[in-house]
């Protein structure tokens, strides 16, 4: 189990989903330098969103454990192995956003199931925001990225953006991000640019007020440890962020540090399967 503390770059840095890379077939007639995409399976069409630095072989218990669905993984460029291309410099979260979203319209899926971990659940939020797919499921994330370690996008957005130009503008910063990307469990092969870059964005993400416009349902899956009043802190944290959205149901699992699905699968792939069922 990865806990939330071993997920802090630098200490006062934000958040990250880190888990295993892998890819398959890719899907067909789409090209981006922001994504890659692999499809596997058949039935209903469900978009898997990594989180920070993961690659789509985070879902790899899924895929195999979780029959009837056409499975679409997402892959970041810039993390898990991926050359970072357009990722490489600006924004990270936003035009990845609008690439999913130009991917879905481009294969004519139709409200497509959302499910995404870590920065994943927050693209997965902005998608729906938008229109684009139906039911969302997050994994362990906040609708504000800088709440995951206590924060406000008001506050920590500044934090963010300091930090990012010290991550890639120093040679110190740029060695230390690539030390901690080197030992963080599914991170290999990733751009700690792109990771800075992307965390500055996430600092800067608050999608409460926005929650009540979510077009479809709404599962929250959050982590929680083995300590009794941690946990307790954690979903009332977790409760209050999603209260704005009067139909979301939220569903601790744990024990977890924060990779639910590969802490605790079989759980993990039974809430899913009903979430998508219902």
């Amino acid at each position: 189990m990865i806990d939330r503390r071993t997920l802090l770059l630098g200490g006062g840095a934000l958040l990250a989903g880190l888990g295993a890379g892998g890819g398959a077939a890719a899907a067909a007639a789409f090209a981006s330098r922001r994504i890659a995409v692999t499809v596997r399976g058949s039935g209903r069409d469900v978009l898997l969103i990594p989180g920070l630095a993961s690659g789509p072989g985070i879902w790899n218990g899924v895929v195999s454990g979780v029959a009837g669905y056409r499975w679409h993984l997402i892959h970041v460029r810039g993390f898990a192995g991926l050359a970072a291309e357009d990722n490489a410099s600006g924004a990270v979260v936003q035009p990845v956003a609008d690439e999913i979203a130009r991917y879905v319209r481009a294969q004519g899926l139709e409200r497509p199931a959302l499910v995404g971990h870590s920065m994943g659940g927050t693209l997965a939020m902005m998608l729906a925001l938008k229109g684009i797919g139906g039911r969302v499921m997050v994994v362990d994330m906040l609708p504000a990225g800088a709440a995951m370690v206590g924060g406000t996008a008001g506050g920590m957005g500044y934090l963010a953006d300091q930090l990012g130009q010290y991550f890639t503008g120093t040679k110190a910063g740029r060695a230390y991000l690539a030390q901690i990307v080197a030992q963080a469990p599914g991170a290999k092969g990733s751009d700690p640019g792109v990771i800075a870059g992307a965390l500055r964005d996430l600092a800067n993400v608050d999608l409460g007020p926005q929650l009540a416009r979510l077009p479809g349902p709404l599962e929250v899956i959050y982590a929680v440890g083995s300590d009794a009043a941690q946990a307790k802190e954690i979903g009332a944290r977790f409760r209050a962020a999603y209260a704005p959205s009067k139909d979301a149901r939220l569903v601790p699992m744990g024990p977890s540090g924060h990779v639910v699905m590969a802490d605790q699968p079989a759980r993990f792939q039974a809430t899913l399967r009903a979430f998508l069922m219902r």
